[in-house]
């Protein structure tokens, strides 16, 4: 004989949850969590990148100096430009601060600029384009550079994704009565690679 189980208020709430995950889910209920975590994952590649190449400008500066100690407001410049680039740090959940944002952007297309200059400077060196050493670095700077770039783009259509996914149907609805707390996240403003990005191939110019 079947035992029959009280229905109660608790156990029909609990049905009424199983029956609605399935169509929460389809409504795109976890879409923004989803998003917003791809987004942060895609911006710590970011960080991890740009910590890559300030880690190699040291041994870069430092193997310039020896061919070209009197290119100091060059060098320095690049020094100065590391140091401000690494002060300021944008973790995950700081995201949707834009002037945190823009303060990161900026410090980091300074040292961007900085080290065009010093690498322009290198081409009046033929020995230092010839030395081993800076052989080894040129080869970093520029695979560095390469992945910034990719992680800055996987970055851009990872906020793009979550951005959107606040202000249309049907994942705005959660936005509004759910994940109330959802912020828009900061996105890059200018093509950094585009308008001076360091030129690192010297190719077998003179």
């Amino acid at each position: 004989m079947p035992i029959a189980l009280p229905f109660t208020p608790g156990l029909r709430a609990f049905l009424v949850l199983v029956l609605a995950l399935p169509l929460l889910s389809a409504c795109g209920f976890n879409a923004i969590p989803t998003y917003e975590e791809q987004a942060k994952a895609a911006w710590s590649e970011v960080l991890n990148q740009y910590q890559r190449r300030a880690d190699l400008i040291p041994n870069l500066v430092e193997t310039v100096k020896a061919y070209a100690a009197h290119e100091r407001e060059v060098l320095q410049s690049v020094v100065e430009a590391r140091a401000k680039a690494t002060q300021v740090q944008v973790s995950p959940e700081m995201l949707t601060d834009p002037d945190a944002f823009r303060a990161f952007q900026e410090n980091q297309a300074q040292l961007t600029g900085a080290l065009s200059r010093l690498l322009a400077v290198v081409e009046n060196y033929p020995d230092l384009k010839a030395n081993q050493n800076f052989l080894a670095l040129q080869a970093q700077l520029e695979g560095t550079e390469n992945r910034i770039a990719v992680a800055r783009r996987d970055y851009i259509e990872a906020v793009r994704l979550y951005n959107t996914s606040l202000r249309t149907f049907p994942t705005i609805l959660w936005a509004r009565f759910w994940y109330t707390e959802a912020e828009p996240m900061q996105n890059f403003t200018t093509t950094e690679e585009n308008m001076n990005a360091p030129r690192v191939d010297f190719g077998n110019g003179g």
